[in-house]
């Protein structure tokens, strides 16, 4: 289990697999300065409601993960999560499309180039 951090104050726990796959996207938006909404559900134990937070290319940004392995990273997924991120609506989770048979074992580092 990952944690993004957002300012110092929003933290929000999110698998490791799926922390990578928002940091691509989160990364990708920034770095052309693109400022955009971030909405995720919240846990039951903190609410059970929704946050939303504006992500602009000044934010202090941590990701945290647990695990010593790079998860896999789905270009699909990826796909699916920046068209999210360039909507109006801003970015939020969407369920993974299956891995690309081409694309089985790409690491994060072959996927960014």
């Amino acid at each position: 289990m990952g944690k993004l951090i957002y300012e110092g104050a929003v933290k929000v726990d999110f698998d490791d697999r799926t922390l990578a796959h928002l940091q691509v996207v989160i990364g990708s938006k920034l770095r052309r300065g693109e400022p955009f909404h971030f909405t995720w559900r919240d846990d039951v134990s903190v609410g059970d409601g929704r946050t939303t937070i504006w992500v602009h290319p000044r934010s202090v940004l941590v990701y945290k993960y647990y695990g010593s392995k790079k998860p896999q990273l789905n270009p699909a997924w990826i796909d699916a999560l920046a068209h999210t991120a360039n909507s109006p609506s801003g970015l939020y989770l969407v369920p993974e499309p299956a891995l690309p048979p081409s694309q089985n074992g790409a690491t994060q580092e072959e996927l960014v180039g």
